[in-house]
């Protein structure tokens, strides 16, 4: 496994000889070879690779804007924008369309796409890009002039909030999540968990195995996964119904989404359908996204309503998936974001992962933002105290509860 896990993004210095640009996508295919270029030469995610990014980025990017930045006659760092406007100015949403719907597929682990060893380098001036930068064509949203514009970034490391602080940047934390995480290599899973994981997954087993031997099948082709895409969707609904919440399926974009990601991904092996059985019986249903030894386990569908006493589908199918995935040598085992005592449970390691909106210190929005406080890690007092040095105490416009 090349790189770290998560991939590193640091605030950095910057590099003479760097063009940072912004610039609309006319021509996603020819995006797609440049960012696949770049990708074989970075520590990227899965959600910052093509196979992701790509998936039906002409709709969900309807009005998309890239950010670049060339050093030593080669692309060194690429990011994929939406843009939104309105009355108080554009915000560029980062690996997002800022649509509801569209926006349904969760994204993670994201931010900038940089080749390997520029992390340092780039980062500042690709943040001071896509905070002041102008968009090539000359094309504004209504009220730039007067608001500025911002930043909306989803599911993003610590690292990148500190370092669009060092770019100029005032940052609001929307949502901060945790994102457990299993280290594959090592000894078998049940030989690291608690002594009541253990027994309840061991108990949970025994009761499965009275069907039937408990199987864990890979879909071999695409048409097989869409198969198994709907037999989970269907359990996955059921069970978030029964706790009165909609479940990821019911926005229609998310099941097409992932259909396609599918199509696309399979081929390659960078995704998985997994069906765990016994006997005849279906214990539930896997969808792990994978690149680079890391497995992410995006979604899942588990029999609960068959389920009998003491029998726990969930736990038995991670279970079940780790070692499958321990013994092919795979790396890390990625539960993703949100608490839940079983991911607890299985991890050994986890990530922090925010949610941000940002915008540039010295633009009225960013001013906004540090006089009503709504800047990360308790800034607003050293924000607002270099505001009231640039731009005289008068400077902090009036606010109103509206």
């Amino acid at each position: 496994m090349r790189g770290e896990y998560p991939p590193k993004i640091a605030t950095g210095t910057i590099t003479r000889g760097l063009a940072v640009s912004l610039a609309p996508v006319g021509d996603f295919a020819a995006l797609g070879e440049r960012w696949r270029a770049l990708e074989a030469r970075a520590d990227a995610s899965f959600f910052q690779s093509w196979t992701w990014t790509g998936c039906l980025a002409a709709e969900r990017f309807p009005d998309p804007v890239l950010l670049a930045a060339e050093a030593e006659g080669e692309t060194v760092a690429l990011a994929l924008f939406n843009r939104r406007g309105g009355w108080r100015g554009e915000t560029l949403f980062l690996g997002e369309s800022g649509a509801a719907g569209l926006d349904s597929p969760f994204i993670e682990h994201n931010g900038p796409l940089i080749a390997r060893g520029w992390e340092d380098r780039v980062m500042p001036a690709l943040l001071g890009g896509a905070l002041r930068g102008a968009i090539a064509g000359g094309r504004t949203a209504a009220g730039r002039w007067a608001w500025g514009r911002g930043l909306v970034l989803s599911g993003v490391p610590p690292a990148l909030e500190m370092a669009l602080r060092a770019a100029g940047a005032v940052t609001r934390r929307v949502a901060e999540r945790v994102s457990p995480f299993l280290t594959l290599p090592g000894p078998p899973l049940l030989d690291r968990v608690s002594a009541n994981t253990r027994y309840q997954i061991r108990r949970a087993e025994r009761r499965y195995a009275a069907a039937g031997p408990l199987e864990v099948t890979r879909a071999g082709a695409v048409a097989q996964a869409w198969e198994w895409l709907e037999a989970m969707a269907a359990l996955h609904q059921a069970g978030w119904q029964a706790r009165g919440k909609p479940g990821a399926f019911a926005e229609p974009f998310f099941g097409r989404f992932h259909r396609e990601l599918i199509a696309r991904a399979l081929p390659q092996g960078a995704c998985d359908l997994l069906r765990i059985t016994a006997g005849g019986r279906i214990v539930g249903f896997l969808y792990n996204l994978i690149r680079e030894g890391r497995v992410l386990s995006y979604q899942s569908g588990f029999d609960y309503a068959g389920a009998g006493g003491h029998e726990k589908p969930g736990l038995v199918c991670h279970h079940l998936a780790v070692e499958r995935y321990r013994q092919a040598g795979y790396q890390v085992y990625d539960l993703l974001a949100g608490e839940s005592r079983y991911k607890s449970s299985l991890a050994d390691s986890a990530a922090t992962l925010l949610w941000l909106e940002a915008a540039a210190l010295r633009s009225v929005r960013g001013r906004v933002m540090a006089a009503r406080g709504w800047v990360s890690g308790g800034g607003a007092r050293g924000h607002r105290k270099e505001i009231i040095q640039t731009f005289g105490a008068s400077s902090f416009p009036p606010l109103t509860s509206s």
